[in-house]
């Protein structure tokens, strides 16, 4: 049984343009993890068509055996960072299936925001949308322009939303790591909303109830919080505003966002909240994906 420090990083391929560009990310993180690379190309066909492929082969056009695919991929991951150990394999198997079953294994996963369905930019794919919401390990979904790196010069920020399991979160931790690794600050949110029934028109108490709700979103934060690495910055916020809209907002400039997905035993539909379901349709920025466990 491997740790999870031995575990790889592994990124899902399919020859299209955001996977290509996922491995350059995926390549990345790994070498700042520490881990090995491992790329997993899964499909029903036997060949695949695309430009994307055939512009990283240097062909006009192309119809590539799998194992092309894959072996353009590690070439690519290997150009970008010699040293780095990187594997690569093939399955005839939905791919959701396979990431899922990839993931009891990995570190981490990485996707592209979509693959080669012909969606808009801003939605996001199905197989990354499954995976997020069924995979053991977290999860990073590349949205936005990343700029095909994943630790920008200069350090940077990494924004994690703080929800309801704000003592325990495994996505507070998660993003203490990346911070860590990445020599960013930690930006740390939690939104917080007071409900119209609970305002008053008297003019001594009228901001008593938006107080109250201001001050436990700041206890949250304080919870979530307590054990942050003395060699992490880490600054606060609490934002009034529904908290899909201000997690966005807050994403908007970083280099990753980090959420919570829970995880229910029997639970067999999308497993995803629906802060983080936006988060992952809408965000500017990557976005890790983090299971807790209910």
């Amino acid at each position: 049984m491997r740790t999870m420090e031995q575990r790889p990083l592994v990124v899902g391929v399919d020859g299209s343009e955001p996977s290509l560009r996922a491995v350059d990310w995926a390549a990345d993180e790994a070498v700042v993890r520490g881990v090995p690379l491992r790329l997993v190309y899964a499909c029903l066909w036997e060949r695949y068509e695309g430009a994307a492929l055939a512009h990283e082969l240097g062909t006009p056009e192309v119809r590539a055996l799998p194992q092309d695919l894959v072996g353009a991929a590690a070439d690519r991951a290997r150009a970008r960072h010699p040293g780095l150990k990187v594997t690569a394999d093939v399955v005839f198997e939905e791919p959701e299936y396979t990431l899922v079953r990839e993931a009891r294994q990995a570190s981490a996963l990485v996707v592209g925001s979509r693959g080669r369905s012909g969606l808009a930019e801003m939605l996001l794919g199905s197989v990354s949308l499954s995976v997020a919401a069924h995979a053991d390990c977290p999860v990073i979904v590349l949205r936005g322009n990343h700029d095909k790196r994943a630790t920008p010069p200069g350090g940077g920020r990494v924004v994690v939303g703080v929800g309801e399991d704000a003592k325990d979160s495994a996505a507070v931790r998660f993003a203490f790591e990346e911070a860590r690794r990445r020599g960013a600050v930690l930006e740390a949110v939690r939104a917080w909303r007071c409900p119209a029934h609970e305002t008053t028109d008297h003019p001594l108490l009228a901001d008593a109830p938006a107080r109250l709700h201001r001050e436990q979103a700041e206890e949250a934060l304080t919870q979530a919080l307590h054990n942050a690495p003395p060699d992490v910055k880490v600054e606060r916020r609490t934002v009034e505003g529904h908290p899909r809209r201000v997690l966005v907002e807050a994403a908007q400039g970083a280099d990753l966002l980090v959420v919570g997905a829970k995880r229910r035993n029997g639970h067999l539909g999308l497993q995803l909240g629906r802060v983080t379901h936006a988060a992952l349709h809408h965000a500017s920025c990557p976005v890790a994906v983090v299971p807790q466990r209910a």
